[in-house]
């Protein structure tokens, strides 16, 4: 139980580094969730500040969970189970999202996750990353919105999981995940039916112009 604490705040530590919410306030003196969609991510930071602020929000926000759970990887390689190595490693991802999406220092509102998870992915598994980046990539550019990328991408993410038998727990990690993401992007999904949504296209257009 003790490993299990360790894992999750280590995790939840790493997610709390709120970069959107950080570069907004010291390169533009904004709170970024007073902005656009109202919360602290890159898909939101593309929206409101730009395609390159949003890229660099991206970076950062994929190597705090690639450093979080190259970090666990370090700490447990040497457990002899692999399905409990791979829940911890999946455990660790999971609380760097949930310091993401809720950074106590933030009233724990903060962002959704997405880039997050995708350095949680590559720090797990590289084709799995790969599959991840090119699933949201793919969708994003044939619907135009990031939301429905990202839920195709946690769909995904629990299929692949479970086809590469990295056991139970991890399994259900993801699933946790998966069901958090789609929760989360649900007034997408609503913005997108009410055709209110902002597309990828017309926010790169927007603010290049």
């Amino acid at each position: 139980m003790k490993d299990y604490f360790i894992v999750a705040l280590i995790g939840y530590v790493f997610g709390c580094l709120q970069f959107s919410y950080i570069l907004g306030k010291l390169l533009r003196n904004v709170d970024i969730r007073n902005l656009g969609h109202g919360n602290a991510g890159a898909s939101n930071t593309v929206i409101s500040l730009g395609w390159k602020y949003g890229v660099l929000v991206a970076l950062l926000d994929i190597s705090k969970a690639v450093v979080s759970v190259m970090l666990i990887k370090a700490l447990y390689k040497d457990v002899a189970d692999p399905s409990l190595f791979n829940f911890y490693l999946y455990l660790n991802g999971l609380f760097v999202i949930l310091g993401h999406n809720h950074p106590f220092f933030m009233n724990f509102r903060g962002g959704k996750g997405t880039a997050s998870l995708i350095g949680m992915l590559m720090a797990v598994n590289i084709p799995l990353a790969v599959l991840g980046i090119l699933t949201i990539i793919i969708v994003t550019l044939i619907t135009d919105y990031i939301a429905l990328g990202t839920i195709v991408l946690v769909l995904i993410v629990v299929a692949a999981t479970a086809y590469l038998k990295l056991g139970l727990g991890a399994i259900t990690v993801s699933m946790i995940i998966a069901a958090l993401a789609i929760y989360n992007h649900l007034p997408n999904i609503k913005r997108i039916i009410r055709k209110e949504e902002k597309g990828l296209r017309q926010t790169i257009k927007k603010k290049q112009n």
